[in-house]
């Protein structure tokens, strides 16, 4: 007999009965074998029927988390680790803010060198020289408006608003030949050296002496076309032979604030050199303000037609007018290479290079004659200038073919005109005092000492960052450093270290000359308006001048190294732009401990990648 068993297994009922009735005893043992039954079974329970058998069992605590997306964490761990960010937090600004506001001493700066001294000086002399209408900023307080109607009394001139620019030296003309060689020196060491004007805190200064020079320029001309037939020279007369006594800037010893004499405005039509020069100038400021690129795009239209206005109207700037007298110009063959150049960097076309390494121009200029005079930069002649630039393009580009033998002969010669710089070498006396004589003992030898120094320290620069230690001078081997040496003896010797021991930079040191060749600066500024012949007690007294004008880099000593403070005096006392943008140019070069070299590749921004041809093939053999 067979009964069901309730754990879900079939049980078997002993079924030995007496007379098929049952009794207790059966019963029993029947039960018995019930329990042994089960506790015999091998099956285990599952957790369902476990929990018929014992009931419900407690619930455990389950722990909380926090999911951050990319991990799971304990919800208390999570909270202890925002707390201890939170209490680091506030201990670390509460440290910040006690070392801030309790005070403590500030380590001061590393004194600057005399070089950068003097650059923040030898800048404000263009600050004194400003024609026209004065920026609020101009910073020199005994100057003011002035000439704001220049260009309007010349009937028949189609230049009408001439105000502005610079005046050239101690008087009030403006000579437009020197003052263009003097925007173009100062945007040539702005281009090269614009990291140290920045370290030095004036590269704006300079930049804004550059536009108000630029500015004034594309006045003189009319720069909106493309072909030009005249161009402003000067404007103002210094004209006084023959004992004339019209009243003129250079009659009349006046401020330029009170003049009220008539100031004429010179034209030429044939100024090849003038028009070279400009041009340079309006090219290489295009490269300082190529992050203008609408001004930038302005000084090259107007660069190229004044280029083009000096190839095909030749002639010299200076022939048969009083310019002759004041700043003659002896050729104009060194600007077609000059301006050529800086053409072709700013624009990058070929054309201008191909003109600029022209072997006949070169001819013309000079490069293959000496001359008692070669190898002196000046506002007059370029050529050293454009070797030096030129050879920049070899020692960076290399151009090759058909390039390649003028480039390599202006860079011969360049390594030349640098070794005649050296003292071991005869091509130029010395002083006893060391300073170098480019101007064979003449009067006003330092703007000629400055532009040396700058080309010295320049090439120097070249070379160190064509990773060329030196350069030959014969068989004789000389290092960069020379260069540089030579360059920091001529600029110290005028800084103070000569046997004066006078500093002919004014405003730097205390022995400087205090009598300078030069009418704002000697006539005070005390509300008396002083005519033509009534400022003359002003250019006669013996007193100093009672304006200082800081950063007038003066004339200069004689070939004995004496120099004489004498107002009347103009070939020692005067200062003229081109002198100072030499002496900052030079002054630039020097600054610093050397860690800021040239900028190398600003010059190119325009120039196209280079892929030289093959040249010609030889002729064939005859036999």
């Amino acid at each position: 007999m067979y009964g069901r068993d309730p754990w879900g297994g079939p049980l078997e009922i002993n079924a030995a009965t007496t007379n098929g009735v049952a009794t207790d005893d059966d019963r029993s043992r029947n039960l018995a074998d019930y329990d042994r039954a089960a506790l015999s079974s091998s099956r285990q329970l599952d957790e369902t029927q476990q929990s018929w058998l014992l009931g419900p069992s407690e619930t455990k605590k389950k722990k909380k988390y926090v999911d951050l997306g990319c991990i799971v964490i304990s919800r208390k761990v999570f909270v202890w680790a925002v707390g201890t960010v939170l209490a680091v937090g506030l201990l670390v600004g509460l440290v910040m803010l006690i070392v801030k506001t309790v005070p403590h001493k500030k380590r001061p700066p590393p004194p600057e060198d005399n070089y950068t001294i003097g650059l923040h000086r030898a800048l404000m002399f263009f600050n004194a020289q400003k024609s026209g209408k004065l920026p609020k900023h101009n910073n020199v307080s005994w100057r003011g408006n002035s000439c704001l109607n220049d260009g309007q009394g010349n009937s028949g001139s189609i230049f009408k608003d001439l105000k502005g620019g610079y005046y050239d030296a101690g008087d009030a003309i403006k000579f437009h030949f020197p003052k263009a060689f003097t925007i173009t020196m100062l945007s040539w060491s702005v281009i090269e050296y614009s990291a140290k004007y920045d370290a030095a805190g004036e590269l704006n200064h300079v930049k804004d002496i550059i536009k108000w020079g630029t500015d004034y320029f594309l006045k003189t001309f009319n720069s909106s076309s493309d072909t030009i037939d005249q161009l402003v020279m000067q404007v103002g007369s210094g004209q006084t032979s023959a004992g004339s006594t019209t009243p003129n800037d250079h009659y009349c010893w006046m401020r330029p604030e009170d003049i009220d004499y008539p100031r004429p405005v010179a034209i030429c039509h044939a100024c090849s050199d003038l028009a070279g020069e400009m041009s340079a100038a309006l090219a290489a400021a295009s490269i300082v303000f190529k992050d203008n690129k609408a001004y930038s795009q302005k000084l090259v239209h107007g660069a190229r037609a004044l280029f083009k206005f000096a190839r095909t109207q030749r002639g010299r700037y200076s022939q048969g007018n009083e310019a002759s007298i004041f700043y003659n110009s002896t050729m104009y063959w060194d600007e077609f290479i000059w301006g050529g150049a800086w053409l072709y960097y700013a624009t990058g076309n070929s054309t201008y290079l191909s003109l600029a390494t022209t072997p006949g121009l070169a001819k013309h200029a000079g490069a293959f004659w000496s001359s008692p005079d070669y190898g002196v930069l000046s506002w007059d002649n370029k050529l050293t200038g454009a070797q030096v630039l030129l050879s920049r393009l070899r020692l960076f580009l290399s151009p090759g073919y058909p390039y390649e033998e003028i480039l390599r002969t202006f860079h011969n010669q360049t390594n030349i005109v640098m070794c005649s710089f050296l003292p071991v070498f005869t091509s130029f006396n010395r002083t006893k005092g060391g300073l170098i004589q480019l101007n064979h003992g003449r009067p006003q030898p330092l703007q000629y000492v400055v532009n040396a120094a700058f080309l010295a320290a320049l090439y120097s620069d070249y070379l160190e960052a064509a990773d060329t230690p030196g350069w030959y001078c014969g068989p004789n081997f000389f290092s960069t450093s020379v260069l540089r040496q030579f360059a920091k003896t001529q600029i110290d010797y005028i800084l103070g270290k000569n046997p004066e021991k006078m500093s002919y930079l004014v405003g730097f040191g205390n022995h400087y000359p205090r009598h300078v060749h030069h009418r704002a600066a000697s006539i005070p500024k005390n509300k008396i308006k002083y005519n033509c012949k009534g400022g003359w007690k002003w250019r006669d007294s013996k007193k100093p001048n009672p304006n200082t004008i800081i950063g007038a880099m003066v004339a200069g000593p004689d070939q004995h190294d004496g120099f004489h403070d004498v107002r009347t005096n103009y070939n020692y006392t005067e200062p003229t732009l081109a002198g100072n943008a030499g002496l900052v140019a030079a002054l630039i070069a020097l600054t610093g401990d050397g860690s800021l070299g040239i900028d190398k590749n600003t010059i190119f921004s325009a120039v196209p990648p280079m892929f030289p041809t093959a040249p010609p093939p030889p002729a064939p053999w005859k036999p």
